[in-house]
């Protein structure tokens, strides 16, 4: 499959409805946001609260690969950043 996907601060970012995958799906870990909640803002909707899951890849049931998660009320940047600690923490281990 070849294409550009969006990235940011040098990973990839794949969405799909509520859900965003970021981080290489190669790597040991990727996290997972799942949109919880949205509110309308100057005629937009902006997401204002998100679950953020760290994922193993290497595991095989999909039950046993959430290392660690945790909810925020926040906007997507917000938990973008928060996603690139637990990556970068991740990988270096």
């Amino acid at each position: 499959m070849s294409g550009k996907f969006n990235t940011y601060k040098g990973y990839p970012l794949v969405k799909s409805g509520n859900d965003i995958y970021y981080g290489y799906m190669q790597d040991p870990y990727v996290i997972y946001i799942q949109v919880l909640e949205t509110r309308e803002e100057n005629g937009d909707q902006m997401i204002s609260k998100v679950r953020i899951v760290q994922m193993d890849t290497n595991e095989p049931n999909p039950l046993k690969a959430f290392v660690k998660n945790a909810e925020r009320e926040c906007g997507l940047y917000e938990a973008l950043d928060f996603a690139n600690v637990w990556l970068e923490k991740a990988l270096k281990s």
